[in-house]
């Protein structure tokens, strides 16, 4: 099945990325997961984002999912959470899409100071709504043409892109952005190498 699960757009800064607007599709995930599955794709989405240089793009495949990041060169970044059947292309299409239209709607002298509860953009629930089949992208596609010529780096996991030295089990364990819940869950997923093992 096609899905996509989440959107972010973050501001990439110095030393970390800050989110400025999310959307999650987290109903195929029981309830009581939910909450868990949700803050682990923002850990990873900030992750990952920290880790791409602007003005570039990176896939990184992590069991059944994807993560796709494109920071632009002035440091807004856009990060989608997918199955491994949705197709890459139009995710960077779709991510190229959705900063430029937060670009045009959000000054960018506010994107460092800005959070989340303060910026007014629904279209990102808009678009992941209507772009949950891929067939729906492919309008926006044939209208972008090519992608622009930057190269889509891919990644079989995260561990790809940490830095060397760094181990994912390290960042989770001194994540302030996950609760003890999220900690204990992605603990178990790990062991059982279960449903959301972005490991």
């Amino acid at each position: 099945m096609v899905k996509l699960y989440c959107i972010s757009i973050l501001y990439k800064g110095p030393t970390s990325a800050t989110w400025l607007k999310s959307a999650y599709d987290l109903q195929s995930f029981s309830y009581f997961q939910r909450g868990s599955v949700q803050e682990f794709m923002l850990f990873c989405a900030k992750t990952i984002a920290e880790r791409t240089i602007p003005a570039s793009r990176q896939s990184v495949k992590e069991g059944e999912y994807f993560c796709h990041v494109y920071v632009r060169a002035d440091n807004l970044a856009g990060v989608i959470i997918s199955d491994q059947e949705y197709p890459s292309r139009v995710s960077h299409t779709l991510l190229t899409k959705i900063l430029d239209d937060f670009a045009d709607k959000i000054p960018s002298t506010s994107w460092p100071n800005l959070q989340e509860r303060d910026v007014a953009f629904p279209q990102i629930n808009t678009y992941l709504a209507k772009y949950q089949k891929p067939a729906e992208a492919d309008i926006l596609t044939k209208i972008q043409g090519e992608l622009d010529e930057t190269k889509i780096i891919l990644h079989n996991n995260i561990a790809a892109v940490l830095d060397r030295g760094e181990k994912l089990d390290d960042l989770v364990s001194k994540s302030e952005g996950l609760s003890i819940q999220s900690k204990a869950f992605y603990k178990t997923a790990r062991k059982t190498n279960a449903c959301c093992s972005f490991s």
